[in-house]
């Protein structure tokens, strides 16, 4: 679930434009709503589809185009419980976490389950994968400070991802091989400028809280 505004104000006061940081806190919704339990149903859905995948040696056509419908399903619950969220006032830190981290983990698992398979190169599947659990990493450390939520670009980028694995996962003609590869270039593309955005927004937010701390140990 995405946070509710671009905007964000830095720990100094000053505001940051088209960024989606918000400092964490604790609100009165429920752990437990409609957006929440689609984001874990998204989770679930990871080795169902992965079971899926492999089954009838992998390149079964009949297979395949069942795990293509359940990551289709999975990756259409991200759709789904954002806007919920966002509509119902569902918005939580949980959701805020949990969801990049459910994408990861459908991503993650569709990219490995084709480079096992043979279909994808491993270094595709690699740099997205140091990419993610970089970033994902990056969340935990500056949680103690705020949530950084996904933005446009990381939502852009699972787009891509997502089509991307689509073309991938379809038994289709061969001549559909350079739209797969292309969907797939931008994906690598736009994994890595995301990921460049997301550590200045980190690193932003981290020198504004050690300057309110600097300032406030000094009476200023």
């Amino acid at each position: 679930m995405s946070a509710q505004r671009e905007d964000w104000t830095a720990a100094d006061n000053s505001v940051v434009p088209d960024r989606a940081v918000e400092p964490a806190s604790e609100t009165a919704v429920p752990l437990l709503n409609i957006a929440n339990i689609l984001t874990m149903l998204r989770i679930v859905l990871v080795p169902v589809f992965l079971v899926v995948l492999f089954a009838g040696d992998g390149h079964s056509t009949t297979w395949r185009l069942i795990a293509t419908g359940v990551f289709a399903v999975a990756a259409i619950t991200d759709r789904i419980d954002g806007q919920l969220a966002r509509k119902y006032g569902l918005v939580t830190d949980f959701g805020k976490l949990a969801d990049p981290i459910a994408d990861k983990a459908l991503i993650g698992a569709a990219l490995v389950g084709l480079s096992i398979l043979g279909d994808l190169p491993w270094w595709v599947t690699a740099v997205i994968a140091v990419r993610e659990l970089g970033i994902t990493l990056l969340r935990f450390a500056v949680l103690r400070h705020a949530v950084i939520p996904a933005g446009r670009g990381g939502k852009l980028k699972t787009l891509v991802q997502t089509f991307a694995i689509g073309f991938y996962l379809l038994p289709l003609p061969q001549g559909f091989e350079v739209v797969g590869w292309v969907l797939m270039g931008a994906a690598v593309l736009l994994t890595v400028v995301t990921g460049l955005d997301y550590v200045v927004q980190a690193v932003r937010l981290r020198a504004g809280v050690h300057k309110v701390e600097a300032n406030a140990s000094t009476g200023a």
